[in-house]
């Protein structure tokens, strides 16, 4: 199968002519509860699972990124569905994270909706696992003077504690990314907001850094416009797009394009 390509077609015509065992890793986020018409195209979710269980390579993981419709005045649940229907399938929820952003939804009567879902879906234990890392700090105590009150009010001198704050090496990042979102923030591919929901390039980036090696098999079944195969391509990674819609195929290679020519990264 070609590698670094756009599939013009379902994703399910993509995987049906993967083999077993072929994706290293999956980062996608699906339409869902019908808050964007995606030019009228739906999706078989319970099929696209079933083939995403089948292709995945044992140790490797798909990446969901889904939130719920809020109708009549309860929230659709959908995410949980699917992360359940995920693990009927025979993944794993390895992890569930959150992608608080910082475009926010108003909603009426509730608080703001900050957040979507990335469920980290494993088949059997991760292969591979890059975390991102933060400086870690310490605090450490000196003795300085200093004057305290007693019972009966005198000030006298007396020896304390001062913090200070050191840094002591890394320590691994938490799984809530605060991942700021919108026009000319998620990315500078002025050409992407063509397509009616980007996802923020750095959002891709981070999951692709984490679950995945050089040379490894990115995989998107939902490629819109293209941010999964153009931040792939910047780590060296090979890339698969699977997108129904040609107009959206159109704004993903036009995007992807000039990165591509860069042949310098590799």
């Amino acid at each position: 199968m070609e590698l670094n390509k756009i599939y013009n077609e379902s994703n399910l015509d993509t995987m049906a002519r993967m083999p077993d065992c072929f994706i290293d890793l999956t980062v996608t986020s699906p339409p869902y509860d019908g808050l964007r018409t995606y030019n009228g195209y739906s999706f078989p979710f319970e099929d696209i699972a079933k083939e995403l269980y089948r292709v995945t390579k044992e140790g490797g993981i798909v990446v969901w990124v889904v939130g719920d419709a809020t109708e009549n005045g309860t929230e659709s649940g959908t995410s949980f569905k699917q992360a359940l229907y995920f693990k009927e399938v025979g993944f794993n929820l390895h992890d569930t994270m959150i992608y608080n952003r910082s475009g926010k939804f108003p909603e009426a009567n509730r608080y703001w909706q900050d957040f979507e879902y990335m469920f980290v879906l494993s088949k059997g234990k991760p292969k591979t696992f890059n975390p991102i890392k933060y400086k870690s700090v310490r605090e450490s105590g000196e003795k300085v003077l200093a004057r305290k009150r007693t019972k009966e009010g005198e000030l006298i001198e007396d020896t304390c504690h001062k913090k200070k704050t050191q840094f002591k090496g890394e320590k691994n990042g938490g799984n809530i990314w605060y991942i700021p979102a919108g026009w000319m923030t998620s990315s500078k591919d002025e050409i992407s907001y063509k397509h009616p929901a980007i996802f923020p390039e750095k959002l891709a980036a981070d999951h692709i850094f984490s679950w995945s090696n050089e040379n490894d098999i990115v995989y998107d079944c939902f490629g819109g416009s293209g941010t999964t195969a153009k931040m792939a391509h910047l780590q060296k990674r090979n890339w698969i797009l699977s997108e129904i819609s040609e107009e959206y195929c159109n704004i993903a290679e036009k995007r992807i394009e000039p990165y591509l020519m860069q042949q310098s990264l590799f």
